[in-house]
């Protein structure tokens, strides 16, 4: 049976930014459930292990009630399929992400023709922010203040911490 009001947004999470969390908080109004499926970029080398990056998720969107946190491996509309939901929320941010997101739609459209993307447009004062600048700026500034520009406030500490036990 399939659930229409319920939405998977997935990512790598790899932290959760603020731009994310913004995105998390605009869709989980829309719909009964919002599933964030915290999965693996083979293009990218991750800062935090899966079950760690579902724990930073879920301690920045606790206080969203109708919102469901899990690690998912494989394609993404495998996943959507697999929690009986046919509509992906993405994040897009404009000029960086749109013809990227769009591909994959596409493709996803034809792994799977039922499953809809919803895409909701990043606010302007998250439209630069990415896992990538943010790993940047963590790794070269001591400054909290800062890294709070483009992270929840409880990501920091893990994410200091973390860069910490790197070297």
């Amino acid at each position: 049976m399939t659930n229409s009001r319920t939405a998977v947004y997935t990512g790598s999470f790899d932290p959760v930014t603020l731009g994310h969390l913004h995105i998390i908080q605009r869709a989980a109004p829309l719909f009964d459930e919002l599933v964030i499926g915290v999965g693996s970029n083979a293009d990218k080398r991750s800062l935090f292990d899966p079950d760690h990056r579902v724990e930073l998720v879920r301690s920045v969107t606790g206080g969203l009630p109708n919102v469901r946190v899990q690690v998912f491996d494989g394609l993404a509309v495998d996943f959507v399929r697999s929690l009986g939901s046919t509509v992906m929320v993405r994040g897009i941010r404009p000029l960086t992400d749109i013809a990227g997101e769009f591909t994959m739609m596409m493709a996803n459209h034809q792994l799977a023709p039922d499953i809809e993307t919803v895409f909701l447009m990043a606010a302007e004062r998250y439209a630069h922010i990415s896992s990538s600048l943010l790993k940047q700026i963590a790794a070269l500034s001591d400054d909290n203040e800062q890294l709070a520009k483009f992270v929840p406030q409880e990501i920091i500490q893990p994410l200091r911490e973390h860069l910490r036990s790197q070297g």
